[in-house]
């Protein structure tokens, strides 16, 4: 929905189609979307995808009007802008959630400068560390996960509408109007690229990946901290589970299910 008032208001702004036409394919797509979040409007699964649903419900409701807001546009560069906005704003999400968690870390090791515990190695005593130097270990490590995530952002935060099929529109369109209303840094330079790029969404599985593996890696030292044969650490009642014939048992489950 956001590309589409965006397009509708490039087409109207540079006379592909008229001001009034414009106007009323936007009021008709708030409309859409306002129905569909009440649950007045349900998914036609006849369709062949939620664009083809949406240009089809358009029509209904406006005529030959609905009809113009495709326009020097195409599915491609529909879907590779669908793409971009959805993962661009689920980044942001899990950034907000690292964020917490890095703080917590910092504030707990910040508590712990001087509560001195065993550093291990093949999981055996090695060193003494302080338990505010370890936790701080794994801050350092969502740090980086932080910025990979970034890093990943920038390069997806380019815009492919306008790009169509694949060789772009004859007709003379602004690119950058849609790409500043969308939240992008620039359009992309390439129509084939542009259709075709979705390194972005092997970078953030990349960036993801680590993530869990840094989460993994977190909940498994909480899981052996928890046991009675290291005892370092009790969780409260709310994250953990107990046993229906063993009452001694106080399971760590949240940290067993991210840890995989």
């Amino acid at each position: 929905m956001k590309g589409s008032v965006a397009h509708a208001e490039m087409l109207g702004e540079c006379g592909i189609i008229s001001r009034e036409d414009s106007d009323e394919i936007i009021k008709g797509l708030e409309g859409i979307l306002s129905d569909i979040d009440s649950g007045r409007l349900e998914m036609d699964m006849t369709a062949e995808d939620i664009h083809m649903f949406i240009e089809a419900e358009l029509t209904k409701r406006l005529g030959d009007v609905g009809k113009r807001l495709h326009t020097s546009r195409s599915r491609n560069d529909q879907v590779a802008l669908d793409t971009r906005l959805y993962l661009r704003d689920e980044i942001e999400e899990i950034k907000g959630l690292l964020l917490k968690l890095e703080e917590v870390l910092c504030e707990l090791a910040g508590k712990h400068t001087d509560t001195v515990m065993p550093g291990y190695t093949h999981l055996q005593r090695a060193q003494p560390v302080t338990l505010g130097h370890h936790l701080m270990a794994y801050a350092q490590m969502f740090s980086r996960d932080l910025g990979r995530l970034d890093d990943t952002r920038k390069r997806m935060n380019e815009s492919p509408l306008g790009c169509c099929a694949l060789a772009g529109t004859t007709y003379s369109i602004d690119r950058y109007m849609t790409s500043d209303a969308l939240g992008f840094d620039r359009p992309m330079i390439n129509s084939l690229d542009g259709v075709s790029d979705r390194d972005f969404c092997v970078e953030l599985n990349c960036a993801i990946s680590l993530i869990m593996t840094h989460l993994s890696r977190f909940s498994e030292e909480i899981i052996m901290w928890c046991s009675w044969e290291f005892k370092f650490i009790e969780l409260d009642d709310a994250y953990a589970t107990g046993s229906s014939i063993m009452p001694q048992k106080k399971n760590p489950d949240i940290t067993e299910l991210i840890r995989g």
